[in-house]
C-alpha cells in the first residue's frame, strides 16, 4: 500500500507536524493551508479513504467524536464554536485519501475564497449533518 501521509502522523512518523489533541480513536492537528484564523484536522487513527468508505450507521459514533473532539479543542481555546464550520472534502474533491474532518473559525471571517473552496453542502464539501443523514 502507497503509503499516507496522515496515517503516518497518527503513528508519530511526522515529527514536524504538532499534535494538538489525541486520544485512542483520532488525532487533531492545524491544517498546513489554513482558511480560518484557526483550521484543524481530525483524523481518525483508524484508515477510511473519505466518506464514502464510510457505510454503516455505526460510524456515526466516529463522526459524532471528530466533531466533538474538534468542538472541545476550539472551546479550550477560546473560539466561538458557533461561529465554525464542520465538515468533510467529498470525493473526489480531497488532498488526502484519508478520512478527515476540517473545523474552521471564525467562519464569519473566513476569506470569499475560503468561502467557496470550503461551501457548505456543495459537490465538493459536505457539512457534518449532512454526513449523518447520508449515513442513516
Amino acid at each position: 500500500m502507497k503509503s499516507c501521509i496522515f496515517c503516518d502522523i497518527a503513528e508519530k512518523k511526522s515529527p514536524e507536524t504538532v499534535i494538538e489533541f489525541e486520544n485512542d480513536e483520532l488525532i487533531i492537528f492545524k491544517d498546513i493551508r489554513p482558511a480560518a484564523k484557526h483550521h484543524f484536522l481530525a483524523v481518525p487513527k483508524v484508515h477510511y479513504d473519505s466518506v464514502k468508505s464510510l457505510n454503516k450507521e455505526e460510524h456515526l459514533v466516529l463522526i459524532n467524536n471528530l466533531e466533538t473532539s474538534l468542538k472541545d479543542l476550539l472551546q479550550s481555546r477560546g473560539v466561538d464554536v458557533n461561529d465554525a464550520l464542520y465538515g468533510f472534502h467529498w470525493p473526489p474533491f480531497i488532498s488526502v485519501k484519508h478520512l478527515h474532518m476540517h473545523a474552521m473559525a471564525p467562519a464569519s471571517e473566513m476569506t470569499f475564497m475560503s468561502r467557496m473552496v470550503f461551501r457548505p453542502n456543495s459537490l465538493w464539501f459536505s457539512t457534518v449533518d449532512y454526513v449523518r443523514n447520508w449515513l442513516k
